[in-house]
């Protein structure tokens, strides 16, 4: 399923980039409002990209590409983890919405989402169980007032 990242971020916008493969799904938004469109996408993915990075250099030791936890694991919630429990989830959910604003293609735009979805609904539900099982009560404790991949609203929780 993580390969998939890599197949979205790079294999097919490359694709789009460097050949004529992809252009029969290409779509064009009005001319004026493409150089906003494209502008807020690089916002967004700067972004993106900023906050995942920083979700690893919080995490340091603790990260893990595959979900396992190390001997001396801790519960990181400081940084970008003071507000969000899944800051790496965050930010590829911000690439998939700036890939779009930037590859008008059907395919090369929307395949950040498309490949991302199932990977996130797959693997959050088995990370938060893995956690609630090594962190306990203090888990349930930073559930409560985090977000999943925004910070918690007063009465609402993504």
């Amino acid at each position: 399923m993580l390969g998939l990242l890599s197949v979205r971020i790079f294999f097919i916008p490359g694709v789009y980039a460097l050949t004529p493969w992809l252009d029969g799904a290409d779509y064009r938004l009005l001319s004026e409002a493409r150089g906003r469109i494209g502008g807020i996408g690089a916002v967004i993915l700067a972004f993106a990209v900023w906050m995942f990075r920083r979700s690893h250099a919080d995490l340091m030791r603790n990260w893990s590409l595959l979900l396992q936890l190390w001997e001396k694991h801790q519960l990181v919630t400081e940084g970008v983890y003071r507000s969000i429990r899944h800051p790496m989830y965050a930010s590829q959910w911000l690439w998939s919405t700036a890939q779009p604003l930037l590859l008008q293609n059907w395919i090369a735009g929307w395949s950040g989402l498309l490949l991302f979805l199932p990977l996130y609904l797959l693997r959050v539900p088995h990370e938060e169980q893995m956690m609630l099982e090594q962190f306990g009560e203090a888990y349930r404790a930073y559930m409560s007032r985090t977000g999943h991949v925004v910070p918690r609203l007063e009465g609402w929780d993504a």
